[in-house]
This record gives C-alpha cells, structure tokens and sequence, in this order.
C-alpha cells in the first residue's frame, strides 16, 4: 500500500487575508507618505529663506537700509526675488518680511499661491517688537527672532511673533515651528 505525500502549502482563504492585511496597511501608509513628500517640498523654501534672512540682518540696520534690502533683493529672479522648483517667489515686504509662494503644480495637494510668512522681530529681553517698528522709533537694540506662520499662526502667536501678512499654507504641510 502506498501513501500520498500530504499536501503543504497555503489555503485560499489563508492567501486572500494575507492580501487583505496588506491593502489595510497600504492604504493606511500611501496617505501619510503623500504628506511627508508634500512637507518635504516645502521645507526647500523655508531653507531657501536664509539668503533673505541674512540680508535682513546684516543689511537692515536703519529703516532706509531694510527699504534698500528690499527693493535688492526682490528685483532678483526676474522680479521674483528668489525661486525654484518647488517655489513660485521669495519676496519681502516693507516690513522686512519674507513671503514664499509654493508651486502647487510641482508639489502636490496645496492651494495654488500658498504661502508661509517669516516676519522679523527684535528679542529684547521683553516682549519681541517687530524690526520695521523697532527701526522706526530708533534705540531698539537686540538679536533678531524670526516669526513663522502658515494659515494657523498658532506657534508665532504664543510667542508674541504673529505675521502682519497673512500665510495661506495648510498647517498639516507647515514645519512644526510655522504651524
């Protein structure tokens, strides 16, 4: 009498909750990763950002010298003050802000023109006073901070830093210090 070898090997059903698990996971992870590249994208402009915040605190030492810095630095680019790939324009304000437009076609799920906004402040040993202010009314000595909003502005806020041009950019794609 001869035996069959038994049989090894998966079931069918065995098989199908292996995929199953797999396509919970995936479609738990492929969200997630999504927003990780979309914050990466980002982060080029807010690294992008230290030329313009050099400038401002090398060359800003008078009211006269921010307007100066100002018009230098965005008559750059073609009118664009600073871009890339990722970043539509760099530009700064009067008040010696700096406001990044982000490509939303080269970055993913953002508004078309979304910004994020770093606003200069003078650290007193008080309450931070914002440079143009602190330019104006002259004496104001200190180092300068730099406030950082996106469209919620939490962060800049609760340290007396808050953006005097409004940023569009979600929260959820800011860096943890712009949120």
């Amino acid at each position: 009498m001869t035996t069959l070898p038994s049989a090894s090997g998966f079931t069918l059903i065995e098989l199908m909750i292996v995929v199953a698990i797999i396509g919970i996971l995936a479609s738990i992870a492929l969200p997630a990763y999504q927003d990780y590249l979309i914050r990466a994208r980002i982060t080029e402009g807010i690294e992008m950002s230290s030329g313009a915040k050099s400038m401002i605190a090398t060359d800003a030492t008078t009211s006269a010298d921010l307007l100066a810095s100002v018009s230098t630095w965005n008559s750059a680019s073609n009118g664009k003050g600073a871009s890339s790939k990722y970043v539509s324009s760099m530009l700064m304000n009067a008040n010696g802000e700096i406001i990044i437009t982000y490509n939303a076609a080269n970055i993913g799920s953002i508004a078309s023109g979304s910004t994020i906004v770093f606003t200069p402040y003078i650290q007193t040993g008080g309450s931070p006073i914002q440079l143009a202010a602190a330019l104006t009314s002259g004496g104001v000595t200190g180092t300068i901070d730099w406030g950082c909003a996106s469209s919620s502005n939490t962060i800049g806020s609760s340290r007396g830093m808050s953006a005097v041009t409004s940023a569009t950019l979600v929260a959820k794609y800011a860096p943890a210090e712009c949120r």
